[in-house]
């Protein structure tokens, strides 16, 4: 008998494995049927991304292009997250109505997906996710300012995806004296402008093609560009007075049909990436997905990736702003039973607290799929989770979403903040007894970094009975300046503490021509043999049976006061007695060829270890452990 019931559970576990070979098998199989029959007629809309500087005005160019001010509606007026717009037919149509020869009959696409990233360097990970998802990118550069650092690393970011771009040279009504038409092509509204206007544009232009050339890119206007595929055309635009934005769109649209159908042509793969995880009142948990390929429909099983693994859940409903509309924007949504590509939708469902921005989502059609699919997305995970590596020491940070938490984590890691503990959403009271834990390490970052997220009354209360700082802001640069200063006040206040305890290292030699006062105060020229002479440095004499002869109190140099000596100086010294002792005599306990030293102790270098490094030269550490072997200290 057991030898049967052995044989079965055998069997169970390779029908388990066939289980799994077979889903495993199936997925592929209808993967490669998917992109066998893909129709080149039917295109669907392409996945557009804004990059650029910041402060260039990508934001601008999308509220122009869907009449929208999502600009005013930010913090600073800087992008934080990543916004998804659809763009209608219609809306394309009645944006280039000005352009003469634009084949309004033939588009061929439904519309276009516009993803408007953040410019500014703490967030290149969100950039990086945006242009992953994109077919065409908009390269938005300041006319006035050429290629920024981010413009720069825009470019570098689309050379290495092998991405198509334009270049949208904005802000061309900051040019002198520029007369604005937003109704006539931008090319016709330039010929129109003064003589010193048009002078003007073209040097700056010819200097941002140089700039290019340097970049290792071709470019040239989009009026003027013979060959889109070698040569990256720009536009020049003002999203201010609306110039120059018919000819964008009208030069998307152109590009993304003839070069790109077969990259747009409607394929029933599905292919979907996540981009923002939102609690909603009322809705719960949400996630805003991109979805480029394939379709979604309510009831679907999806995977998405999550912080503890893959989160398997149903499609509870799909909610799509109306178009024209931001993701971002707070406006009333529309449900729906089911989408098609190219849309960014939010997506409803149980158990999506925890999901990770920034990787794909995948649907299973059957049961057996979903251990497939598990698989799949815990080998993506891994490489994103590898990003986040938590300190021992460090400060707790928390975010809005975990796009922005990635960034906030990557702006403290180029500053070399450490961070002990991360969290997404409102600060609770349970945050706050995680940041106090480090009131026992180290209290320098007992700190919460609260970036755009609302702070419940009772953790501040509680914070401010532990003694937790909480530092929150709606702009990066604020968070982080708002604790850089708290850093520097908490260090500047440790030194003022540490001071009487910390010895900086050093060794004197007596010049003996120069001995003015034998006896208190001993008053002599000496020369810095090693380290730094400083006011209140304890000196001794190894050589005499380590007698303390006294505290520097004063140190000049041609008759001026200084603060500190350094190795090579002459200077002449003042040394008092240790209060309490009879005061030593030159001569009597110490003679010229005697070496001084700095008298220091185990607490005397964990203090300069811990609040003076930077005052402490290599050479520095190298005499305190040559005055280590003197003092016998451990």
């Amino acid at each position: 008998m057991s030898s049967e019931s052995e044989y079965d559970s055998d069997d169970d576990r390779t029908k388990e494995e066939r289980a799994y070979d077979k889903a495993k098998r199936r997925i592929e199989k209808r993967r490669l049927e998917h992109s066998k029959n893909v129709n080149t007629e039917k295109l669907r809309a392409p996945v557009i991304c804004v990059l650029g500087h910041v402060d260039t005005g990508k934001t601008k160019i999308l509220d122009k292009l869907r009449h929208t001010h999502v600009q005013d509606g930010e913090a600073g007026g800087i992008t934080q997250q990543i916004g998804a717009t659809n763009v209608p037919l219609e809306a394309i149509n009645e944006q280039t109505k000005m352009i003469k020869n634009f084949d309004r009959e033939n588009v061929r696409i439904p519309g276009m997906l516009i993803i408007d990233t953040p410019g500014h360097e703490s967030f290149s990970n969100l950039r990086n996710r945006g242009s992953s998802l994109c077919d065409i990118a908009i390269l938005v550069v300041d006319i006035m300012h050429g290629l920024e650092p981010q413009t720069i690393e825009s470019i570098n970011l689309l050379k290495s995806k092998k991405c198509p771009f334009i270049v949208a040279l904005n802000k061309i009504d900051r040019l002198y004296d520029w007369k604005k038409s937003p109704d006539s092509d931008v090319a016709a509204t330039l010929k129109k402008q003064k003589k010193n206007t048009k002078d003007e544009f073209e040097e700056r232009a010819k200097a941002i093609i140089v700039e290019f050339a340097q970049q290792g890119l071709n470019a040239a206007l989009c009026y003027e560009n013979k060959d889109p595929r070698t040569f990256v055309s720009l536009v020049p635009t003002s999203a201010h007075t609306g110039d120059g934005m018919g000819s964008l769109i009208h030069l998307l649209v152109e590009l993304t049909q003839t070069m790109l159908s077969k990259r747009l042509a409607q394929c029933e793969e599905l292919r979907a990436q996540v981009m923002e995880v939102k609690a909603l009142p009322g809705m719960g948990t949400t996630i805003d997905v991109i979805l480029i390929n394939g379709r979604l429909r309510e009831g679907d099983t999806v995977i998405v990736p999550g912080v503890e693994g893959p989160i398997v859940t149903q499609i509870r409903g799909l909610l799509l702003p109306p178009p024209m509309k931001e993701l971002r924007v707070k406006s009333q949504y529309e449900k729906h039973k089911e989408v098609e590509a190219a849309q960014g939708v939010k997506i409803l469902g149980k158990d999506l607290e925890k999901t990770l921005a920034g990787l794909p989502l995948l649907v299973a059609y059957k049961e057996d799929e979903i251990p497939v699919l598990k698989d799949e997305l815990i080998h993506e995970l891994k490489q994103t989770l590898n990003a986040i590596r938590l300190e021992e020491k460090g400060v707790y940070v928390q975010a809005s979403t975990l796009g922005s938490l990635e960034a906030l984590l990557e702006f403290l890691r180029t500053s070399e903040v450490p961070y002990a503990g991360i969290n997404i959403g409102p600060v609770h009271k349970k945050d706050v007894m995680k940041a106090s834990v480090m009131l026992e390490h180290d209290p320098q970052y007992a700190v919460i970094l609260a970036f755009d997220v609302r702070i419940e009354r009772d953790a501040q209360e509680m914070a401010d009975s532990l003694g937790v700082r909480i530092f929150s802001a709606e702009i990066i640069y604020h968070l982080f300046d708002a604790f850089t200063k708290y850093r520097q006040d908490y260090k500047k206040q440790k030194q003022e503490e540490f001071k009487h305890i910390a010895v900086f290292p050093c060794k004197i030699k007596i010049l003996p021509q120069y001995i003015f006062n034998s006896r208190d105060p001993i008053v002599m020229g000496v020369t810095v043999e090693a380290g730094q002479v400083k006011q209140g440095t304890p000196m001794c004499v190894p050589s005499k049976n380590f007698v303390d002869i006294g505290i520097v109190t004063s140190i000049e140099i041609n008759h001026k006061q200084v603060d500190v000596a350094k190795k090579g100086q002459e200077v002449c010294v003042k040394i008092e007695p240790i209060p309490g002792e009879s005061p030593k005599m030159y001569g009597r306990h110490f003679e010229a060829t005697d070496i001084l030293v700095s008298k220091i102790s185990r607490q005397s270098i964990d203090a300069l270890k811990d609040w003076f490094r930077d005052e402490m030269q290599k050479s520095d550490w190298q005499l305190i452990v040559e005055l280590k072997k003197v003092f016998e200290i451990i």
